[in-house]
């Protein structure tokens, strides 16, 4: 029997097929250099979805995600679909897009008050590990709305007062949660912690207030003390003289008694009922100054000056400044006047003078050498009092 020849061409389709497939390079293979890159491109075998999905770039993503957040779906269904996704970034600790998650899903309304709670809850939970606990303490106060004994809901705020330091409230949310669970071990924990910082914190409480009025009477009494020696004050906040303020300015002034200078210090009373002040000489020449922090109203300005010019200054490239030749005048900033000061002089004599002003609590003054050319210069011009009281 003839065995009969092969037909070259076959009407069998598949056979067509075949002989294409044989014949013709295949286009859709992986790249050996990009084998990676390209399975990352598949739904099954990507490690982590893109965060946009472009339908051109990922069109079987794109067709999978519009299967699942298929619009036609119940709310139910798809706030459930959200969730499982919330709960699947979550386990990645990728709280942000858990959040993103569960927002969708609450935004669905689903009839379903269990899912709804479970939403709020699971979302506080991942603003909770974002540090965002103001808004994870906003979703169980929204999920107790709903079911206040979800225990879940309680022991995440209760966590979130914690944080908060309000600690009252935080042992408030454990009672609450134990009378549910009287063996729940994080609320335990949580109340013995937020008990021991709420002691704490009322004790610390008690000794700011405590620690406040003794200021309020130190400065009440500086006030006094300034006072009865007729020294006048002017704030630089309010422009005016202590004098002649209005009631709220008196109030200004204590505040301004317990603040300590820009340098570190303020007026102070002793024992013995003596001021000593915070004191700023200036030197204009050389546009140089020096600070005393602690400048007793019985010293002499003479004693001071002996100090600090005990040794010549850097700045003194002549060394003019020398006790003797130097001389120290305050300013009448309301008149633009000078006043000359003896240096023989106490600090508490020149508070007390009539046209002396202290402003910011810090009395100032400035000091030039008589002699030299920038002072007679400085001067001209300008109207200074040569007053024998001082």
């Amino acid at each position: 029997m003839e065995r009969p020849e092969p037909d070259t061409a076959s009407d069998d389709p598949m056979d067509s097929f075949l002989e294409k497939f044989q014949s013709q390079h295949y286009s859709g293979g992986f790249h050996e250099d990009q084998w990676e890159e390209e399975f990352e491109k598949i739904p099954l075998f990507m490690k982590k979805a893109p965060s946009e999905i472009d339908p051109l770039e990922n069109p079987d993503l794109a067709c999978l995600q519009s299967i699942i957040f298929d619009d036609e779906r119940s709310p139910e269904e798809q706030a459930k679909t959200y969730k499982d996704e919330g709960n699947d970034y979550f386990k990645e600790k990728d709280y942000k897009k858990a959040v993103i998650s569960y927002t969708e899903g609450l935004k669905k309304k689903c009839a379903d008050s269990d899912l709804n709670v479970v939403l709020y809850t699971n979302r506080a939970a991942a603003q909770y590990y974002l540090g965002n606990f103001r808004s994870s303490l906003n979703d169980v106060m929204a999920a107790r709305k709903i079911k206040p004994c979800h225990l879940k809901a309680i022991v995440r705020g209760a966590l979130c007062h914690l944080e908060l330091e309000n600690f009252a409230e935080a042992v408030r949310w454990c009672d609450e949660g134990l009378q549910i669970d009287a063996k729940e071990k994080k609320l335990l924990d949580t109340r013995a912690k937020a008990d021991k910082l709420k002691r704490t914190q009322q004790r610390d409480i008690r000794k700011a207030k405590l620690k406040e009025k003794k200021e309020q009477n130190q400065n009440e009494a500086l006030l006094q003390a300034i006072k009865a020696r007729n020294i006048k004050l002017v704030s630089e906040v309010a422009g005016e003289d202590e004098d002649s303020a209005s009631e709220g300015l008196g109030e200004l002034f204590l505040v301004g008694l317990s603040s300590e200078n820009p340098c570190g210090a303020r007026v102070s009373l002793d024992d013995q009922g003596r001021l000593s002040w915070p004191v700023l000489f200036l030197y204009p020449e050389y546009t140089q100054s020096d600070f005393i922090s602690a400048f007793h109203e019985d010293s002499r300005f003479i004693d001071h000056l002996t100090v600090m010019f005990g040794e010549t200054p850097s700045w003194d490239l002549e060394q003019k400044y020398c006790p003797d030749n130097l001389e120290v005048y305050f300013e009448d900033e309301e008149k633009a006047e000078l006043y000359r000061v003896s240096p023989k002089s106490s600090l508490l004599q020149v508070l007390q003078h009539p046209r002396y002003f202290v402003k910011a609590l810090t009395p100032a003054f400035l000091v030039c050498v008589g002699s030299s050319p920038f002072s007679k210069n400085y001067l001209r011009g300008r109207k200074v009092h040569q007053d024998r009281g001082l």
